[in-house]
């Protein structure tokens, strides 16, 4: 939650950021995105060093890294200070989810149970939203000892960050055995369900971390959430803008509509996590999400009322969300260990170029034609592939 909202708060300071500092639709777009180039060169050494030298310790560094990182943002004047920071805090944050993924919850959840327990751990997406866009729309009218309410909002949301970054090693244990809230029995359970998928996935088929990243299915998958990440990161990134010059609404506002949204999306993505721990089906529950987002975004695009453009906002925010932890447990399913982690950590980073790609191409369209029209036609393309693409993939999995 904590990640999240130290990653997106940018699109809600730049409700007043950008006119303060004069930076133009593409600036903005450019800097939104380049935190996913830190992304891509960090995420997959960050999970192979967590792996080897233990994911508590390393989880702890990098909270409080990004935490330090994301309070810079208060200070940056230009355009070339507000990429630097976005890309160090990309940096930063990068293996967060290859290590909980990879490292964390396989110890913790078998195959069956994985995506509800991802469900339930990427509920911090929506609840980061549902807390910290009313937060961040009332902070931006809160100017405090001299400082700007965009500035009081990235220096406020950093210091959670640096304190939980500094509690994680006394507070998570990297393994079952270690958890001192467990009895022994609960322990041994635990280690032996582990170690028996551990070798029932051995038995079918042993990767290196050098095969995985040669994997046709794993780059398949690169390749789906890289588009999903376009319209994902678009939408993110640009909607408090779009929703402002749709509406009018002034900034508490629109950060209480997108609490709404993000409400409703959540409600949709614990329902679909229940749905496919229980029916052991993964594509569908992907595909189907990802059309009601590609629906959402072309709606968004055509109509000028604030209801109706609020409407298939939510529409979108739901399609985006919902199927994530259904996502995050496919890799697992056929992966383990140091594999796994080298597997997650390329879908992660190369997804994410997508992070990029769509906050860019979103202002740099917006910046050339004057108009959010082309820009939301080309994020809902992109979800259209991501879910056409994701039914492509290996229908049977391990149970």
């Amino acid at each position: 939650m904590i990640a999240y909202i130290d990653r997106v708060n940018v699109s809600y300071a730049a409700l007043t950021m950008n006119t303060e500092l004069h930076f133009g639709p593409d600036v903005f777009g450019f800097g939104a995105g380049i935190l996913f180039a830190g992304y891509l060169l960090f995420a997959v050494p960050g999970a192979l060093i967590a792996e080897r030298f233990g994911a508590r310790l390393w989880l702890s560094l990098i909270t409080v890294a990004w935490g330090i990182v994301s309070g810079l943002m208060a200070f940056v004047h230009t355009a070339t200070q507000f990429f630097v920071v976005r890309f160090v805090l990309g940096a930063a944050e990068a293996s967060l989810y290859p290590v909980a993924y990879a490292a964390f919850i396989p110890r913790w959840f078998g195959a069956r149970e994985r995506p509800l327990a991802i469900a339930v751990l990427l509920t911090s997406l929506q609840i980061s939203g549902i807390i910290g866009a009313p937060l961040a729309g009332w902070l931006l009218g809160v100017p405090w000892l001299g400082f700007k309410g965009w500035q009081v909002l990235f220096l406020l949301e950093a210091i959670p960050a640096v304190a939980l970054g500094l509690a994680l090693p006394f507070w998570l244990a990297d393994w079952p055995h270690e958890a001192k809230w467990l009895t022994p029995d609960e322990q041994q359970s635990l280690k032996l369900r582990y170690e028996r998928e551990l070798a029932a996935k051995l038995q079918a088929k042993t990767y290196t971390v050098s095969q995985v990243l040669r994997d046709p299915e794993v780059l398949k998958l690169c390749f789906i959430y890289l588009l999903w990440t376009t319209g994902f990161w678009g939408f993110n990134y640009w909607m408090p803008t779009i929703l402002k010059e749709v509406s009018g609404w002034r900034t508490s506002a629109i950060g209480a509509a997108f609490a709404v949204a993000m409400t409703i999306s959540l409600i949709a993505s614990a329902l679909t996590g229940y749905s496919s721990a229980k029916t052991n089906e993964k594509r569908w529950h992907g595909a189907l999400h990802l059309l009601l987002a590609a629906i959402g975004m072309v709606g968004g695009a055509y109509v000028h009322t604030p209801r109706a453009f609020f409407i298939f906002m939510i529409m979108t925010a739901v399609g985006v969300y919902a199927p994530m932890a259904v996502w995050w447990s496919y890799p697992t399913s056929f992966l383990s260990g140091a594999a796994a982690a080298g597997a997650i950590g390329l879908i992660n980073s190369t997804g994410n170029i997508g992070g990029f790609v769509g906050p860019y191409i979103t202002g740099w369209i917006k910046q050339s034609t004057g108009s959010y029209l082309g820009a939301l036609l080309y994020l809902a393309a992109s979800l259209l592939a991501a879910a056409i693409l994701i039914l492509t993939l290996r229908k049977r999995l391990p149970s």
